[in-house]
């Protein structure tokens, strides 16, 4: 394998880390539901697919290993943002709506009332 093809493995791995940590720590410092959620999809989305791009430049001639984990890309590529939709749409028609800024906030209220009535994070923690 060439130095240049290595280095750029690791890079992909590494980066692929690092977006997994930050996506990680974003769960844990974003204030709503759907903020956590959209770092979540990103994360794995992003991450586990450089991760993955990274393992498939260190395989040596192992096609059937290429192929599965070509596969495994394109499983993660369709069903993470199909998933984060799903969640997304569920809690949306759950009652639980997204906190916006004061500004944003006067704009959008029309299309949150298009969905019914407001219920946020708090009000459901106090009940």
């Amino acid at each position: 394998m060439s130095i240049f093809i290595d280095g750029l493995s690791w890079a992909l791995l590494i980066l692929g880390g690092f977006i997994c940590v930050s996506g990680a720590i974003g769960m844990h410092r974003f204030p709503d539901f759907f903020s956590r959620m959209h770092a979540a999809s990103v994360t794995d989305t992003l991450g586990g697919s450089l991760i993955l791009v990274g393992l498939m430049l260190q395989l040596d001639g192992e096609y059937t290993v290429l192929v599965k984990l070509i596969l495994i890309v394109l499983f993660i590529l369709l069903t993470s943002p199909t998933a984060s939709h799903a969640l997304a749409k569920a809690a949306l028609h759950g009652g639980l709506r997204p906190k916006l800024g004061s500004n944003q906030e006067e704009q959008d209220e029309d299309v949150l009332r298009s969905f019914g009535p407001v219920k946020s994070e708090d009000t459901k923690n106090k009940e």
